[in-house]
């Protein structure tokens, strides 16, 4: 299949595409702040998570159902097929190395799929909401055990 656009027109376009702030990062964001849920957004962690909650060592990441392979959304384009495959697996290699890179060093890395959270926000929300509480309070009584 030919592309329609120019090499310099898919280019642009291609550009456009947002790391950041998209649509279904929002929505979780704003979900969790209305629980009353504190994050951060800048940080050095592996795999650049979308939030994190350094109290609780809670990784957040919403990922794109393109860019990172969803099973039941992720369709590689027809054009060019051997790139989009060898960048998809690339991709999900990554996730699962910042995964495990995460883990290593004491954080849970929670993932969702840009669908599931704008299908069931509540559900992500909560789900958010209660590994930052179960976190929180395996860390604060290790370190009562810690104080006696």
């Amino acid at each position: 299949m030919v592309d329609r656009l120019s090499p310099e027109e898919r280019s642009w376009l291609m550009s456009r595409i947002r790391s950041t702030e998209t649509s279904p990062e929002m929505l979780l964001r704003k979900a969790l702040w209305t629980a009353g849920l504190r994050y951060r957004l800048k940080n050095k962690l592996p795999g650049k998570p979308d939030l994190v909650f350094p109290s609780a060592k809670v990784a957040v990441f919403v990922d794109g159902c393109f860019w990172h392979g969803c099973p039941l959304h992720g369709k590689v384009p027809r054009s060019n097929q051997g790139f989009w495959v060898n960048k998809f697996t690339k991709n999900i290699v990554r996730d699962l190395a910042a995964n495990s890179a995460l883990s290593a060093q004491g954080w849970l890395a929670l993932r969702f799929w840009e669908h599931e959270v704008e299908k069931d926000l509540v559900g992500c929300a909560f789900r958010v909401l209660q590994a930052v509480r179960d976190r929180c309070a395996e860390t604060n009584s290790q370190n009562l055990g810690r104080q006696e």
